[in-house]
């Protein structure tokens, strides 16, 4: 599968590009993240933390498409959108955290302290790359 499927498929539009939205959804994940980091990892808040890391890192995202002309209606399309920018293993991280928030949500399936952990890990180090590389001006 490729980005441009998501596209055929309408789960992706192409739409004007807007910078006051993908500024915005900048602020907000720094936010999200800011205050999630606050919080005291434990086993009974892990799954909590992890979906709103994963929304942080989903808005990133988001404002990277909307920069491009990209509205994103299927959060797997992420996934093939960082690999059309050749970011794979960013896209394999993105996935597994895509869902993990998923069994949490759509599931009830806890994660663990552990898995959070790493993750954050992961999502501190996606965001920066992700900022520094594609998003600079915000």
């Amino acid at each position: 599968m490729y980005f441009d499927d998501f596209i055929k498929s309408k789960k992706v539009i192409i739409c004007e590009k807007d910078f006051q939205k993908a500024k915005a959804l900048v602020k907000m994940s720094d936010d999200s993240i800011k205050f999630v980091s606050s919080l005291n990892l434990d086993n009974k808040s892990s799954t909590v933390i992890l979906v709103n890391y994963y929304e942080a890192i989903r808005q990133i995202l988001e404002a990277m498409c909307l920069v491009e002309g990209y509205k994103v209606f299927s959060h797997e399309a992420y996934t093939y959108y960082l690999k059309k920018l050749k970011e794979n293993s960013i896209a394999e991280k993105f996935d597994r955290l895509r869902k993990l928030r998923n069994g949490a949500n759509y599931y009830g399936k806890p994660v663990s302290k552990e898995v959070t952990q790493n993750a954050k890990k992961d999502i501190d180090l996606i965001k920066q790359h992700l900022i520094k590389t594609y998003l600079k001006k915000f």
